[in-house]
């Protein structure tokens, strides 16, 4: 039943978005996690926490399991129903059809083929880089080096993707059907357009934060993970920082990609995909037997985003072909060169800033706490003050409307 009420839930919003209604696809998530949490709170309540009883995946009792179970399927039955009223306003009445020929299933379904080889090519790139990070997490820990195994990698990657699931993930939301409609109408000059607009738009929050995590990684993480110690925090916060730029051509590659879905073409995406896999799974397996244990899976945080960076090389070259040869490339490019430019100096001073706050307050969450804040206004400040006269003319449009909407 999960997997139902999460595929209504994506079908429900992709129907709202192509009525260029967004704002619901975005919030009913809220009301899943709120349920969630209050399953979890229950949980507590019901059985205990972690610190006094204990209690593992191992050792958890068919009724804890099935607690969270429904909890779980609450959240998404409440994150799927929110979406009706928003339908409703939206002029969709929905009914049961049954004439199923002639309307593109066939086609759908093909499409779907290369969408489940995508998705099992990232599965089996990720295999590789879990056994290889375990094994190096098992040799770590045995000469006292916490934070450092699979579990270091999976926490700061859930980290390092938050920019990219709120940023540029709701800025394509809101541009895919407009691409989508020029891609139909064979307009390859407006689907380019869009897709410049797509990189440059993300690419102002998108490359300050992929450089925020290289310059105060392990604060960041010795504040989020302070439970697990103070070492392991620190190690996590490593790995956090070799993750940090790979975020750019991450992001980048999630835009280029949509131009290829505009056109209904999964075919080039899973492709990519192998590209991504086999580089970041080669790497991987290069860090893991030339690194020391405690820094190898730094190194394949590091080989992640350099997997992005060469599917990003081989995704943009095709989808300029597709385009006529044209993808903006110089305008795209200036924004990024800017943005970099302007980026480095504010990330030297923040991790300055940082690395002498820890120096004198110490590593623990207070410390940690405190060389976030300071770094973070560092980097703020100094990033502002450089891109201001560079002339960011994206950045000085988002400041624009910012200053625009508090006006009112």
């Amino acid at each position: 039943p999960t997997m139902f009420f999460m595929g209504v839930h994506v079908v429900l919003g992709q129907i709202l978005n192509a009525r260029g209604r967004f704002g619901a696809m975005m919030w009913t998530p809220v009301l899943n996690n709120i349920v969630v949490i209050a399953t979890f709170g229950a949980f507590i309540w019901a059985f205990g926490g972690f610190t006094t009883t204990g209690v593992t995946e191992a050792g958890i009792t068919p009724e804890g399991v099935r607690l969270l179970g429904l909890g779980t399927l609450l959240g998404l039955v409440v994150q799927s129903l929110a979406m009706l009223p928003y339908l409703r306003d939206a002029g969709f009445k929905p009914r049961l059809r049954f004439d199923w020929k002639g309307h593109g299933l066939g086609k759908a379904a093909g499409l779907a083929k290369w969408t489940f080889f995508f998705v099992l090519a990232n599965q089996l790139g990720l295999i590789v880089v879990t056994q290889f990070a375990t094994w190096a997490g098992e040799l770590a820990d045995k000469q006292g080096h916490g934070g450092t195994g699979i579990t270091g990698y999976n926490y700061a990657l859930l980290l390092w993707q938050m920019p990219q699931a709120i940023i540029t993930v709701s800025v394509m939301t809101a541009v895919l059907p407009r691409i989508s409609r020029s891609a139909h109408d064979g307009d390859a000059a407006a689907v380019r357009d869009d897709i410049s607009y797509g990189l440059r738009t993300s690419a102002v929050a998108i490359v300050p934060c992929a450089f925020a995590f290289l310059a105060l990684g392990v604060p960041m993480a010795g504040l989020l993970y302070a439970g697990s110690g103070a070492e392991s925090a620190q190690n996590i916060g490593f790995i956090l920082m070799a993750f940090g730029l790979g975020l750019i051509p991450y992001s980048v590659q999630y835009v280029v990609l949509r131009g290829f879905y505009a056109y209904e073409d999964t075919r080039t995406p899973f492709y990519n995909t192998v590209i991504v896999a086999a580089v970041n799974a080669g790497m991987s397996a290069v860090a893991f037997f030339v690194l020391p244990s405690r820094w190898a899976v730094v190194g394949m945080a590091a080989a992640y985003g350099l997997g992005y960076a060469v599917g990003v090389g081989v995704a943009w070259r095709r989808l300029r072909t597709r385009l006529g040869g044209d993808l903006d490339g110089a305008h795209v490019m200036r924004t990024y060169t800017r943005l970099i430019g302007a980026c480095v100096p504010a990330a030297a001073v923040a991790g300055a800033v940082a690395y002498a706050v820890l120096h004198f307050i110490g590593n623990g969450a207070l410390g940690s706490f405190t060389a976030l804040v300071a770094g973070g206004i560092a980097l703020a400040a100094v990033f502002l003050v450089a891109a201001k006269r560079m002339r960011i003319e994206e950045l000085n449009a988002m400041v624009g409307m910012v200053r625009g909407r508090l006006g009112r």
